[in-house]
């Protein structure tokens, strides 16, 4: 009986998201957008810090990094400029910062520990760039923005952690910076599901496309556009 109410509200849910797009569209949110000619990939914090459980502000995102995994062998191959970011607190600055105050998990987040190293299942590479942030926008406080144009990129594909967190800030701040944005659901994850839905139901009708991941292959491989 449980599964059978959890399916109807599932449906349910479904049918309000059907009904809220709809009104949506018809005021002129929600339009979709096209690649263009140049994508990158953006990989969001899927640091050992929020990919391992053990940490504090860490969760088990191991079905969003082998999808990711795949999905990097994919730009891999079509040299498509990858994009790593990290969050790391300096302990001396740590007082200071606000977030920390509303987060203290991330207080494990510090300079040359195995918590803001890349998840090894991800196998980043040498030349692969790695955005060092102390914000949940890869934007804030970073060179990333000037990174891209000098890439010439115009297209941003983003995967990682949190959806509801640096993800969707990340892909809010892509947009106003004239960047299209691409969020592959099965590549990025967070620590409930309520706030990751939330999040790419706000990210496809505000700021970008939310894509499945082999739509996402096919733009890197320029099999889209």
């Amino acid at each position: 009986m449980d599964v059978e109410r959890d399916h109807l509200a599932s449906e349910a849910d479904d049918d309000r998201h059907v009904a809220i797009r709809a009104a949506y569209a018809a005021r002129g949110i929600g339009n979709s957008l096209a690649p263009g000619a140049r994508p990158a990939l953006l990989v969001v914090d899927f640091i050992y810090g929020f990919t391992d459980p053990a940490y504090a502000c860490g969760s088990d995102c191991s079905a969003a990094v082998t999808a990711t995994a795949s999905l990097l062998a994919e730009a891999r191959a079509a040299s498509v400029p990858i994009l790593f970011s990290t969050i790391v607190f300096d302990p001396a600055r740590a007082a200071s910062s606000v977030w920390l105050l509303k987060m203290p998990a991330m207080q494990c987040l510090e300079p040359g520990s195995r918590a803001v190293a890349i998840d090894a299942r991800l196998a980043m590479q040498p030349g692969e760039v790695l955005i060092t942030k102390t914000a949940a926008s890869c934007f804030t406080g970073t060179d990333l923005a000037a990174t891209l144009v000098q890439l010439g990129v115009d297209t941003l594909i983003i995967a990682g952690a949190t959806t509801s967190g640096c993800v969707r800030a990340s892909a809010v701040d892509a947009c106003m910076g004239g960047l299209r944005v691409f969020v592959p659901r099965d590549c990025v994850a967070d620590r409930a599901v309520e706030p990751h839905d939330a999040s790419l139901f706000d990210i496809q009708a505000k700021y970008g496309e939310v894509v499945d991941l082999e739509f996402a292959k096919d733009l890197l491989a320029g099999k889209v556009g």
